[in-house]
């Protein structure tokens, strides 16, 4: 049983729980605690100081702190989310986190961050992915200030192969953006965090609001009709950036400014794209749904890949050229199950070697997680 303040978790959900409006205390021994959770997250206790060492903590996501762990068995090492299950509750997105991980554990692709393993406890949800200790493109992004073409070119292609995959196996992301995009060691992309994923076959329409505004196709923020052809405007945003160092239309706080800022603008580009390069972004960036560039065999006939193998194998083989900085830090997966955001994830990070007082018992055996 929770001690102290109880959580503010709505009537509804304490029903589901098997909790009756006349005993809103959350007894999280009851069994509904568990079960509501499942099939998605299996119960089971954490793994001991035997099976996992705690090196450090990655960052402050947004319900919990992630987690930097050593599998001794596999001499791994891998990142895990602990989200308090009182936020999931508190917030109403219990369903959002349950497709999460539904869409996660359906997709594998060499481009598309792996989710390892999850779980739950009687407190706690458990998300355990690989870890990248190179960090994620936003960070490398704002250090290096903008990259070449050259190098744009096959992250542009490693990423629009994530999108068609994931769109043809009927999975809209809906939050391109490169705080969501982690660099392995040799430099190359994983599309990560899909926690405003949903599952949507070809054909299909969604309506809801959500993302990040900077990136959000002009049908997003009317509010829909919108499918797959707004992961492809998100890219379109992304590689300009890389590019110019600078997004073609800074963020407004809402999104209704964000609409008219978006229909107003030109998005002519700049004289120094060469020419397919520009080409490329001007199919992107058509405010017109049906006119977009919105499939991957399309991308791959953009004159900008002349010359471009799309063949994965060969793809995670091809140099990339990456600067080394101390100050890089690093990231393991994107701010899962957040809400959403009329702008860039205000998480805050820190180095492996930094850990909040508050943590001490997280990093010293596992205490605090086996509640």
């Amino acid at each position: 049983m929770l001690h102290g303040k109880t959580p503010d978790i709505p009537e509804h959900v304490l029903r589901l729980a098997g909790i009756g409006p006349d005993k809103l205390r959350a007894e999280w021994s009851l069994p509904g605690f568990i079960s509501m959770f499942l099939p998605e997250f299996p119960h089971r206790t954490v793994p001991g100081q035997e099976h996992f060492q705690v090196l450090g903590y990655i960052a402050k996501g947004s319900f919990g702190p992630i987690l930097k762990v050593k599998d001794k068995t596999k001499q791994k090492t891998y990142a895990v989310k602990v989200i308090p299950k009182s936020e999931i509750l508190r917030l109403g997105v219990l369903e959002q986190s349950k497709e999460e991980v539904i869409v996660q554990r359906q997709v594998c692709h060499p481009f598309v961050h792996d989710l390892q393993d999850c779980w739950q406890t009687q407190r706690h949800l458990y998300i355990m992915c690989d870890y990248c200790s190179t960090g994620d493109l936003y960070t490398y992004w704002q250090m290096v200030g903008q990259f070449a073409e050259d190098t744009v070119r096959v992250f542009a292609a490693e990423l629009g192969c994530a999108l068609g995959f994931l769109h043809d196996f009927g999975i809209i992301h809906r939050d391109v953006k490169m705080e969501n995009i982690l660099l392995t060691d040799n430099g190359h992309l994983r599309l990560a965090d899909f926690g405003l994923s949903r599952r949507l076959e070809r054909g299909g329409r969604a309506f809801t609001i959500c993302g990040t505004i900077q990136y959000m196709a002009p049908e997003v923020l009317s509010g829909g009709p919108y499918n797959h052809t707004a992961d492809w405007w998100s890219l379109g945003i992304l590689l300009f950036s890389l590019v110019t160092g600078k997004f073609p239309v800074p963020p407004e706080p809402d999104h209704c400014g964000m609409l008219r800022k978006v229909r107003a603008f030109p998005y002519e580009m700049p004289l120094s794209f060469n020419p397919p390069f520009a080409l490329l972004i001007t199919e992107l960036l058509c405010k017109t749904p049906a006119r977009r560039l919105r499939t991957l065999d399309r991308f791959k006939r953009q004159t900008f890949f002349h010359g471009t193998t799309f063949d994965l194998a060969l793809l995670q083989r091809q140099p990339v050229e990456l600067h080394n900085h101390a100050a890089f830090l690093p990231l393991s997966c994107g701010d899962a199950f957040r809400r959403t955001s009329a702008g860039r994830s205000a998480s805050s990070r820190h180095s492996d070697a930094v850990a909040p007082p508050r943590l001490e018992a997280l990093l010293k055996g596992h205490v605090a997680l086996q509640q």
